[in-house]
């Protein structure tokens, strides 16, 4: 019994003190070893474990993917068969030592998930709009971390594209080399059978191949804060999307400027129908102008409009826009006077 709890532990340890690349490894096998396991076990009684399996695999039909989202992640940590689990590991641990030597364990992790949904949601979208494709697209199914691997490989690969590595009985090869060799016989095996598979390959490869040039061209991508959810919005947001909105709050801002320099020289009653919805519009920066709008025949005595001003600003910690206050400010004097 102290055996079995000596190797357990053990087991612990190891994964514990183990790197990102590691635990990776470990997680794959793991999970292989535990539905193989359980298959022999639900087989002695005539029960097929493979609808267990299926519920971790990536359906292409989007009405079953509805059903089972966690599909999109599970997938990529489950193996077909053990052969199928030997080339990927072998794959992500001789890609993934080269890869820590130039980038963290951090961008490895972000890497091999957001590359292995690359290429399932690839996967989905060939499926579902290519007329070759959608005729199955009801059974068809992803599985394996093929796409991330891929998606770890082209990574490192755009990042050091002219490392050599030595292949028995052909030499000294560099990786762009290779990285082209298989991209293109997967490419051209789509038709030639597991088309899913071949087509979420690609999908992860042009993750890892994106990823590094996004990399290279924003330096604040390189910060160690950086989380995962702010790369992912920094995926799938259009590039002048973050210039079109400094554009439009500038607008806005200059519009707002108009309006508030119109009712301290003429009063409220002045302005237009459209220019009082753009003082009403929904924003942080108005919350100032409609509640003194609000309140403004409340009290009567400029002191106390000041203060109930100065109080909401406070108590809505909008000091951020401090500068609408001390507008306010003069319109409160001239409407008072």
């Amino acid at each position: 019994m102290s055996t079995k709890m000596n190797i357990v532990d053990n087991i612990k340890r190891e994964f514990r003190n183990a790197n990102s690349l590691n635990k990776i490894i470990y997680i794959n096998v793991l999970i292989f070893l535990v539905l193989n396991i359980f298959s022999v076990f639900f087989g002695l009684f005539m029960i097929d474990i493979y609808d267990v399996k299926e519920e971790l695999m990536l359906p292409s039909d989007i009405n079953k993917l509805i059903s089972k989202p966690w599909s999109l992640f599970t997938y990529m940590f489950v193996h077909d068969n053990f052969i199928h689990l030997l080339f990927n590991m072998i794959w992500l641990h001789f890609g993934g030592k080269l890869f820590l030597q130039y980038l963290n364990q951090k961008q490895l992790i972000n890497i091999y998930i957001l590359g292995g949904i690359s290429g399932g949601i690839l996967f989905i979208m060939a499926f579902n709009y290519l007329p070759a494709f959608t005729l199955y697209s009801e059974n068809a199914k992803a599985i394996g971390a093929s796409a991330s691997v891929l998606a770890v490989v082209f990574a490192l690969t755009t990042y050091t594209p002219n490392y050599s590595i030595q292949i028995p009985l052909i030499g000294y090869v560099k990786l762009k080399h290779i990285a082209l060799f298989y991209i293109i016989l997967d490419f051209l095996s789509i038709p030639k059978g597991n088309a899913g598979g071949h087509i979420a390959h690609l999908g992860g490869a042009l993750f890892g191949y994106l990823y590094i040039i996004n990399l290279r061209k924003s330096p604040k991508s390189k910060s160690k804060n950086k989380t995962l959810i702010k790369y992912l919005i920094n995926i799938f947001t259009p590039l002048n999307s973050s210039k079109n909105k400094r554009k439009n709050k500038t607008n806005s801002q200059k519009e707002i400027d108009l309006v508030l320099e119109k009712i301290s020289k003429s009063g409220y009653n002045s302005l237009n129908k459209e220019e009082k919805d753009l003082l009403f519009k929904s924003n942080d920066e108005n919350d100032l102008v409609k509640n003194f709008i609000k309140f403004k025949d409340i009290i009567s005595s400029p002191e106390k409009k000041k203060k109930l001003i100065l109080n909401n600003l406070i108590l809505t910690r909008q000091f951020s826009f401090f500068n609408h206050y001390v507008k306010l400010n003069k319109i409160l004097s001239n409407a008072c006077n």
